[in-house]
């Protein structure tokens, strides 16, 4: 194997766990017998040692600032069962935790550096695992990542691979980014994957949603909100309730089950009204008190206002403003536009959940942009609740960049 030598004194991150080794904390690079190039190739497992030869660990080398990811610490290979092993813990946290029932069979399983594995995502509806691979190493491994998923999880029947919007650009990938890894071919629903976006329907606290994870954003769907959503279901009898950047209507479903007495949502993406329609037709037959919109949310905010229209709760969940760090300052300004817009239509009394999924911007610096957002417009507020992601996206205590959702509940006066 090849062997990563770190600077002095630079191995005192990894001695506190923390699985990355950056660029510029190498010496030098010693490669094994068997390669032919100058360098190590992207995805290969490495071995990391200290200046003074210690071992480190074992991780996937990979090509920018982040030269190692670590895999496991304080081993010079990889066990034969570790991925399985892995899996298995992973899975045996989700059970303890109560999240796998039989009215909800929607979980995220492994959630990268959270779980301890780096550059993985694997979100589970009922008896299919979706794999996202961050980084070539786990692209490399897919295949066995989806045997070990198999033999770890027992409802799990197929593994499906979307990679092509997480792996990085420029890398040299063999092989191919989306499809089938394992089928259940005696499944009519799998036969044809055509029939993934029919009529493949996944539970989620009693509410039934289609997953379209072969052109849905991300997995398919967005797991991190499931207790926030749940909140607002709680929060949600007899208001009118106005879900912007609605997706697939989550918020919106659980803002019906409330008693909600009415659901606007709104998303610039008319499949995903398209889907919001289909998942409220399922879940609520006979319902009159829902309205789906396809239009932009600062059009939209914008001709209500005109129009004087008001709503008791909002919920604003928007995609990233700030993918990476050079973007937070304009990402802060349109945080704290949207969030004037919408506590302008907030009727005295009334509450808004806001929330920031991007990593790049500090709860502080969001909870700044919504106060300014207050302050612009003239109202008072007051923070009911501090929100992040769910318990089965957890944070590494060793990497506290794992922490990427934010979120507050203010009653507005």
């Amino acid at each position: 194997m090849t062997t990563i030598f770190l600077k002095p004194h630079k191995e005192e991150s990894l001695k506190r766990f923390h699985p990355w080794v950056f660029s510029g904390a190498i010496a030098r690079v010693v490669l094994d017998a068997s390669h032919k190039a100058a360098a190590p190739e992207e995805g290969e497992l490495v071995c990391v040692r200290s200046a003074a030869d210690e071992v480190l660990g074992v991780g996937h080398w990979q090509i920018g600032s982040i030269a190692v990811r670590i895999l496991a610490f304080g081993v010079e290979t990889l066990p034969a069962d570790f991925w399985e092993e892995r899996l298995r813990a992973a899975y045996r946290v989700r059970e303890s935790i109560g999240l796998i029932r039989p009215d909800n069979n929607t979980f995220r399983l492994i959630h990268g550096e959270g779980d301890f594995l780096p550059g993985l995502i694997v979100d589970v509806y009922a008896d299919t695992a979706v794999v996202q691979a961050h980084s070539v190493g786990i692209h490399v491994c897919r295949e066995a990542i989806a045997k070990a998923i198999l033999a770890a999880v027992p409802q799990v029947k197929n593994v499906y691979y979307k990679s092509d919007d997480t792996l990085p650009f420029k890398a040299p990938i063999e092989g191919e980014k989306v499809g089938w890894l394992i089928t259940d071919r005696s499944t009519d629903r799998v036969q044809n994957t055509d029939l993934i976006t029919g009529e493949f329907w996944s539970l989620e606290n009693g509410l039934a949603f289609r997953i379209d994870w072969l052109r849905g954003q991300k997995t398919g769907f967005f797991i991190d909100q499931r207790e926030n959503r749940a909140l607002v279901e709680r929060y949600a009898a007899n208001k009118d309730v106005l879900n912007m950047f609605c997706y697939t209507g989550g918020f919106s479903l659980y803002a019906l089950r409330g008693g909600a007495k009415s659901v606007d949502s709104v998303d610039v993406s008319q499949k995903a009204i398209d889907l919001v329609n289909i998942n409220v037709a399922k879940n609520f037959p006979r319902a009159t008190n829902h309205t789906a919109v396809a239009e932009d949310a600062f059009d939209y905010l914008t001709a209500q206002k005109n129009a004087g229209k008001t709503y008791d709760l909002i919920i604003l969940d928007p995609p990233a403003f700030a993918k990476h760090r050079d973007a937070v300052k304009n990402a802060l300004r349109g945080y704290q536009r949207i969030n004037a817009k919408a506590i302008e239509m907030i009727r005295p009394g009334g509450i808004l959940f806001t929330f920031s999924c991007s990593q790049a911007v500090d709860k502080e610096a969001f909870r700044l942009a919504v106060f300014s957002a207050a302050a612009q417009v003239g109202r008072k507020v007051r923070i009911l609740h501090q929100l992040h992601q769910p318990q089965d996206h957890p944070i590494n205590i060793y990497h506290p960049e794992g922490e990427y959702l934010k979120g507050l509940v203010l009653f507005v006066e």
